[in-house]
């Protein structure tokens, strides 16, 4: 006889299916609890997320409408009426920036930044182009800001005035300098532009400019944010390219038709941008 036979032998049970539920199984987890609280704050933090990428995406398209409005100006007899016409249009783009400010009311500015940043800086582009063929200058970062003030008005209880919030939204250093990086690009498309049409005096204004620019920036050099010292190399390829036109009208001009100076500054810019993509 076995040694074991008769003696109990703890066999496992197989799984029938049926579910042992404890006394406590009825009350809810805090686990559970803290992670659909987590759950819907990233809920409403990817919405807002969104909301300020499409923004964003509107303030770049207007911004861009503008900038495409104001080179107009090299070719029509009456500037004002191209610089009024801007006007209207940023105006809407700032009704777009007080909508982002409206999402970003007590919200931090730098956790959602990289949703609206590329907006911003096209709109700081614009502005600082209207402002540069208005006054001849370059736009400060307070002056852009002292723009982006919006007034909201609530609903007030009845017998009661209307409740008045006031919104400010806030350019950072950061893309007030990568919008300017990127106005030397448009300085430079007026500057082939305004040969074109036979204005010898602006490219040498805007090469002057572009100097005072390119200063600045070099006087950052590398202390400065990333994006900054990577918008450095752009800048100082608009330079060469004015600084060239401003050469060839110098020493060449009169061997060269009015009518074809553009078409020359052209090829000679591209072959600039070739001679570099080889390098």
């Amino acid at each position: 006889m076995n040694k074991r036979e008769g003696e109990a032998c703890p066999r496992r049970r197989k799984n029938d299916g049926t579910t042992f539920k404890s006394e406590d199984s009825d009350v809810p987890s805090p686990v559970l609890s803290a992670f659909k609280v987590f759950q819907q704050e990233l809920d409403v933090k990817h919405d807002k997320h969104e909301r300020l990428v499409k923004l964003s995406r509107d303030i770049t398209i207007e911004s861009k409408r503008s900038i495409f409005l104001l080179h107009r100006v090299t070719s029509v007899p009456n500037v004002e009426d191209v610089l009024v016409e801007a006007d209207a249009k940023l105006d809407a783009v700032r009704e777009k920036i007080g909508q982002v400010a409206e999402e970003l009311r007590g919200e931090d500015l730098y956790q959602f930044h990289r949703a609206f940043t590329p907006g911003i800086q096209e709109y700081v582009e614009a502005v600082s182009f209207q402002h540069f063929i208005r006054h001849r200058s370059l736009v400060s970062l307070e002056e852009i800001n002292a723009r982006l003030v919006f007034i909201k008005e609530g609903k007030g209880c009845e017998g009661h005035a209307p409740d008045t919030t006031v919104l400010t939204f806030q350019v950072t250093p950061t893309d007030y300098l990568l919008g300017v990086a990127d106005l030397t690009g448009e300085l430079m498309r007026m500057c082939i532009s305004s040969v074109g049409n036979g204005d010898m005096d602006t490219p040498f204004q805007l090469s002057q400019f572009l100097r005072q620019i390119h200063d600045g920036f070099a006087y950052i050099g590398n202390t400065g944010p990333y994006e900054v010292s990577k918008k450095l190399h752009t800048l100082r390829q608009s330079l060469a390219k004015v600084e060239d036109a401003c050469y060839t009208l110098r020493v060449r001009g009169s061997e060269i038709p009015k009518h074809m100076l553009a078409d020359v500054f052209s090829s000679r810019a591209a072959l600039m941008d070739t001679d570099e993509g080889v390098a």
